[in-house]
């Protein structure tokens, strides 16, 4: 049997797919694996439970089809920090994305000319996701710490020390680290400066294409044939542009999982100072340019655990609460929820704003509030596209992945808000997908990066009368932060200094 196992290493999971000559998924296995918050603003992980469910994944998938892929590809979640030592040994837990100690440093730093400067060469929004304002943060807050630390590398980093026993990065990963020029794709001297460390102790760079075989790791991976192909691969967003088919002029891929992001394919970087849009590298010749926030799923999943007391969450509790909004009409007749439980990134970067409901009167009932979260959700995402379309580019539709594509109320709600068509196909994880797209390339397998099942794909039309009425309950989202965001930041610094 000849497949390609993309395997995608994200913020809650890591989840293996296999990907036959025919380019459909076809089998595929995940394990999960925690987060700790021991502060405000902490958000940690454990690199060897992550190495352990990346061994899992692979060898549970290997077993089942009881033969080894043709190659191994890589996808991993962007911005993870891990200060290790020189055997790649982490001497502290992951930071993950979300961590958002550094958040003063990178305040302080977009407010200077070398922010903006920074911002403009490496493609990465000066916020606190960023690993250039993390490691800033470690050496102004544990000065002895930094001192010792051989190398600051990210999750895949350390999953390919752990299988090859070098440091590598590639480019896609490199670029969302706030470190790397993203045209000249060498380590930025300006950005290292900053951060106080020498390009020794970062990775070497390398191409997203770059491939090795003599991994040494065979004990533990077990039914791999000697010299199995790994692809160091990209990062999850580029890769999910890659799964879902979304690399042509005006097609964006849109992704809602714990967070969610908008991503559009280009040759040429586009970037947006005011809403400090992304711009990142699936390889040499192609940027991803976009946004991300902060707050998709989770969001979701925090109302229902916490104002509607569910306990365990499982498929059927999400498929009964999203057909009880169905009942709903548009707009949750005036309830407005701003999705910020975890501050915002695109396009207003405020790690200080909150969550709010507003607008609640009487009338309003559970299935109001629920549908005000998913609107809310779905808003976010509409302000990032409409920073993209701002920067000068088109967008037609939207290629869609991630968990809320099961969902018809919610996709036919993003269409409604955004005006877009969207198309989903039937993947398994684009993300992990992609990965196994990249390397059919650069296998020769195929002489450009395929593309989904063309045969396979459901299209959602927005409904014009709502898309008008959507535009009216946008607005006053966007005056409602406006108004509240004082408030906000007195509310959080009041809470964070006590």
């Amino acid at each position: 049997m000849q497949y390609i196992l993309g395997i995608d290493i994200g913020t809650g999971s890591t989840k293996a797919v296999a990907v036959g000559a025919d380019h459909k998924a076809f089998d595929s296995s995940q394990y999960f694996y925690p987060t700790e918050v021991t502060q405000p603003g902490y958000s940690e992980q454990d690199p060897e439970l992550i190495w352990q469910a990346f061994q899992q994944s692979i060898t549970t998938v290997v077993s089942k089809l009881k033969s080894g892929p043709q190659a191994i590809s890589l996808s991993c979640a962007m911005h993870s920090l891990i200060a290790v030592d020189e055997k790649g040994k982490a001497l502290a837990p992951m930071m993950t994305w979300a961590d958002s100690r550094s958040t003063p440093v990178a305040t302080s730093l977009l407010a200077t000319p070398l922010g903006a400067a920074l911002y403009k060469a490496t493609g990465t929004p000066v916020h606190s996701m960023s690993p250039l304002c993390k490691i800033i943060w470690i050496r102004e807050n544990q000065p002895e710490f930094f001192k010792n630390v051989h190398k600051f590398i990210s999750i895949k980093e350390y999953i390919w020390y752990r299988l090859f026993r070098s440091f590598e990065v590639d480019h896609a990963v490199a670029s969302c680290t706030g470190l790397m020029d993203v045209q000249q794709l060498i380590w930025h001297p300006e950005a290292l400066a900053a951060a106080g460390i020498k390009p020794e102790q970062l990775s070497d760079l390398v191409s997203t294409h770059y491939l090795r075989r003599d991994f040494d790791a065979a004990a533990t991976l077990s039914g791999l044939e000697k010299n199995t192909p790994f692809v160091i691969g990209a990062t999850d967003g580029c890769l999910a542009n890659l799964g879902t088919g979304a690399v042509k002029p005006g097609i964006a891929a849109l992704t809602i999982g714990t967070s969610g992001a908008l991503r559009v394919a280009g040759n040429t970087a586009v970037l947006n100072e005011k809403a400090m849009t992304f711009s990142y590298r699936l390889d040499e010749d192609t940027f991803i340019n976009g946004g991300p926030v902060n707050n998709g799923g989770i969001a979701l999943k925090w109302h229902m655990k916490n104002v509607l007391q569910k306990a365990e969450l499982n498929e059927s509790d999400y498929d009964e609460i999203l057909h009880k909004i169905e009942t709903v009409k548009p707009g949750a007749e005036g309830l407005i929820f701003l999705p910020y439980l975890q501050g915002e990134r695109a396009p207003i970067w405020d790690s200080k704003s909150c969550g709010t409901f507003f607008g609640v009167h009487l009338n309003h009932q559970t299935a109001h509030f629920t549908r005000a979260v998913i609107e809310g959700i779905c808003f976010a995402l509409n302000d990032v596209l409409l920073a993209l379309t701002a920067s000068g580019q088109e967008i037609k539709q939207l290629n869609v992945s991630g968990g809320f594509v099961t969902s018809a109320i919610w996709l036919q709600i993003m269409a409604d808000i955004t005006g877009k068509r969207l198309l989903r196909y039937s993947v398994e994880d684009a993300s992990a997908v992609g990965a196994a797209y990249l390397a059919f390339k650069v296998l020769g397998l195929s002489k450009s990066y395929p593309l989904p099942d063309q045969q396979d794909i459901t299209y959602i039309e927005p409904d014009e009368k709502n898309h008008l009425n959507y535009q009216t309950s946008f607005g006053f989202y966007k005056k409602i932060y406006e108004q509240l965001k004082g408030v906000m930041h007195e509310m959080y610094d009041l809470q964070n200094n006590d």
